[in-house]
């Protein structure tokens, strides 16, 4: 379970840093960052968080509705788009999103503790890799369920203008239903053209919100 050990290590407040949606081959990477303030935290609160991956859906909405309801939690999101992540890659666009969503908080923190092995570089502070910081550090926990939770709506909100590809149930990863989706009804302005699968299938380029256009 999540502690606070590394975040006690500093003297003042510290963000949690994470993101949802690396894999998928459609729609946006999602980062948040979360700083608690472990006085005034409710315990309660506290042992709802753990690593997204490791909750059911309605655990983590529980926690997240939870952190998003007090105000010991802080909290900045950030995104990069399908243009973004095609025009730099996922990683440099996974770190345009931690950014964005750093500089989202209401304050600054005075470090950063951001889940995996790598920092993204630019960061407005301090910033330290925890690798596998979202089983270990309560930050970091929280910013995941944050992010994951985040990207899920916007993938449901992508899935009414296009319900073929089940992306209110799949996220946008390349699950088997989404790829026999992209097989009959072609690439949208919301798939990342430069995934493999994607790229395989693209014949044209559909402008942002356009029908998709390959196989109709």
């Amino acid at each position: 379970m999540p502690d606070f050990r590394l975040e006690a290590r500093f003297a003042g407040p510290v963000a949690g840093i994470d993101e949802a949606g690396r894999g998928p081959l459609a729609g946006p990477v999602v980062a948040a960052a979360v700083v608690i303030d472990r006085v005034r935290v409710d315990p309660a609160v506290l042992a709802l968080l753990d690593d997204s991956k490791k909750l059911t859906a309605k655990r983590r909405l529980q926690a997240f509705l939870a952190i998003r309801a007090s105000d010991a939690f802080h909290v900045g999101v950030g995104a990069a788009g399908v243009r973004v992540i095609d025009a730099i890659n996922i990683l440099q666009a996974d770190f345009v999103a931690m950014r964005r969503a750093l500089a989202a908080l209401p304050a600054r923190p005075v470090a950063a503790l951001v889940d995996g092995n790598l920092v993204p570089p630019g960061l407005s502070c301090e910033g330290h890799a925890v690798v596998k910081g979202d089983s270990t550090v309560y930050a970091i926990a929280a910013a995941s369920i944050v992010a994951k939770v985040t990207r899920d709506h916007l993938m449901s909100l992508l899935a009414r203008r296009y319900p073929v590809y089940g992306w209110e149930t799949n996220a946008g990863y390349g699950s088997a239903a989404h790829l026999r989706a992209l097989e009959k009804h072609g690439v949208t302005a919301h798939h990342r053209r430069t995934f493999a699968p994607v790229a395989r299938l693209l014949i044209d380029r559909p402008g942002p919100g356009e029908a998709p256009t390959h196989k109709m």
